[in-house]
């Protein structure tokens, strides 16, 4: 739910402060107080279109914060993790709207695009009106909200994972179709190379190794040089090797009368005489390694050259030749199997296409028979809001041939307001009156099923009065049971529905010669009287006072 809302230099209002409660809360004023400004400025924390005008004169930017607090199983918190923004359970939106034109918003102080923004503010907030341009006006979502009334997610979810497995089924038969014309008209080239390749057999690693190997050989003289002066010195005329040996019997001859004291240089002297070993034979043995052999070269480097020949033949690194000669035998192996994998590929995707048609057809009679229940429900709200001749459908239109991850239906809520008019989509209703009230309708039937925590009704109750603005005000009552709603009215049956009651109200702002707005949450004597104004007008009488209190009573 919106539990604050903060509202910095925007049109009239300089600083505005609101804490927000659960239930139905009504903004109420006189016309031009401001309750328009205080919309706007919500709508431009939820990521409407910026516009410097909204920017109060004089002012460098309008900042507008929207703080929201979400159980958090909320979907909207798996979207922010996405973007890797963090949150615990409050979100805080921010707006900011430059008066030079530019605007930047953030959320949990991260900057985030305006899609984004817009994106998070549809889960979180849904604004109705007598111009609405969102929720369920658009089409888009009225399939979903057909299921969700229906009861009907996870079938459709079911629908969308049998769409999927059938895409993808259908790509992979696809393109084993289009691997197998390509093999069938370059069967001779692929034949061909297949056995240029089996015969090359390239190795994984072989250019570098053989490489590394030319470049060993091509330098063999100059290393069999340098082991040859290495085991030159280590061998010499035998004077060094046979003085350590003299020494070591020397000392060992005498070390068991030492009392250990020998021990020490008895051991060096024995590794200095096995590392001299280990070293001549190191040496001998590196030597023999550098033999050079005049064939061997020219092998190698004829090896290398065919490699690399082929590279340049297939345009490929060496590396890939391997590969290369993969691919191109499996080409020819499904060539040769006799169509049997296209046969599997094609068989499974039948079974796909079978599983996700039954699915999708099941659904289609499930939407159907659910849609004329949603009709039924919203015609019985649609009386009360004086709209008794007015109807409404819920249009399920299936086509066979042209399923999608939605099944093979579209969805669309089509209204009447008057008898002998013909059923139009939502948007096209000409009353902007008409259209709010069959927006309450619907959403009183389809409250609890996927709604935004947050609704705001702007003046839905214009141009209706007596039972049908209570009857508006009953409806809301009932929404505010489950969800959050605020509610801008004219209508005190409405304004005597609400658990919490603010009033908006412009004035002149003492020795700056300016016009604010300001809001006021109303006290119980507060709301008795604004109540008693809305029924009177100009001048408050005691009879108006005595029907705002019967009607407070008669909502508590």
């Amino acid at each position: 739910m919106l539990t604050a809302l903060s509202i910095r230099d925007i049109v009239l209002i300089e600083k505005l402060d609101l804490v927000l409660e659960k239930g139905l809360t009504v903004l109420t004023g006189e016309t031009g107080a401001g309750k328009s400004i205080l919309l706007d400025a919500l709508g431009l924390a939820l990521g409407a279109r910026g516009d410097s005008g909204l920017v109060r004169s004089g002012a460098e930017k309008g900042v507008v914060t929207a703080a929201f607090a979400l159980p958090r199983t909320h979907a909207v918190f798996g979207l922010l993790s996405q973007q890797d923004i963090e949150a615990d359970g409050e979100l805080v939106i921010r707006r900011i709207q430059n008066a030079d034109g530019p605007s930047r918003a953030s959320i949990n102080d991260q900057p985030v695009s305006l899609n984004l923004l817009r994106q998070i503010a549809g889960a979180l907030t849904e604004i109705h009106g007598q111009h609405d341009d969102r929720a369920l006006v658009n089409p888009a979502n009225h399939r979903r909200l057909l299921d969700a009334f229906g009861g009907l997610d996870a079938e459709a979810e079911d629908v969308r994972r049998l769409w999927e497995a059938l895409s993808e089924a259908e790509t992979r038969l696809a393109e084993h179709k289009a691997l197998l014309a390509r093999s069938e008209a370059e069967r001779d080239y692929l034949t061909h190379a297949v056995d240029e390749l089996r015969k090359l057999d390239p190795q994984a690693d072989e250019e570098t190794k053989l490489a590394d190997l030319r470049q060993i050989m091509m330098n063999a003289e100059q290393f069999a040089a340098a082991l040859t002066e290495a085991e030159d010195a280590l061998n010499g005329d035998g004077a060094v090797e046979a003085r350590l040996n003299a020494a070591l019997r020397k000392l060992e001859r005498r070390k068991d009368q030492a009392q250990g004291r020998l021990d020490r240089i008895c051991e060096a002297l024995d590794r200095v005489l096995q590392e001299m070993g280990e070293a001549q034979r190191a040496s001998a043995e590196a030597l023999r390694s550098f033999a050079f052999d005049p064939r061997e070269l020219e092998q190698s480097e004829e090896r290398l050259f065919a490699l690399r020949a082929a590279a340049r033949k297939y345009k490929c690194p060496v590396d890939a030749l391997a590969q290369i000669r993969e691919r191109m035998e499996g080409e020819l192996q499904a060539i040769a199997d006799g169509g049997a994998e296209l046969t599997r590929l094609e068989a499974s995707y039948k079974v796909q296409c079978d599983a996700f048609d039954e699915a999708a057809r099941k659904l289609s009679v499930k939407r159907k028979k659910t849609a004329r229940k949603l009709d039924d429900a919203v015609v019985a709200e649609l009386a009360p809001l004086k709209l008794e001749r007015a109807r409404f459908e819920t249009r399920v239109e299936t086509d066979h041939g042209r399923g999608g991850p939605h099944g093979f239906d579209k969805v669309e809520f089509l209204v009447a307001a008057n008898p002998g008019t013909p059923l139009s989509p939502l948007m096209k209703v000409a009353s902007g009156g008409e259209l709010a009230r069959f927006m309450l309708a619907l959403k009183v039937i389809l409250a609890a099923k996927g709604s935004a925590p947050t609704l705001v009704f702007d003046e839905i109750d214009t141009g209706v009065g007596g039972a049908v603005a209570d009857a508006i005000g009953v409806r809301l009552s009932r929404l505010a049971q489950g969800l959050q709603v605020l509610a801008v009215t004219h209508s005190p049956q409405v304004a005597a529905r609400a658990g919490n009651h603010m009033l908006i109200s412009k004035m002149e702002e003492v020795g700056k010669k300016r016009m604010v707005t300001r809001v006021q949450e109303l006290s119980a004597a507060s709301r008795r009287e604004e109540i008693a104004r809305m029924l009177s007008g100009a001048k408050v009488t005691e009879e108006a006072r005595a029907q705002a209190d019967q009607l407070l009573r008669a909502s508590s």
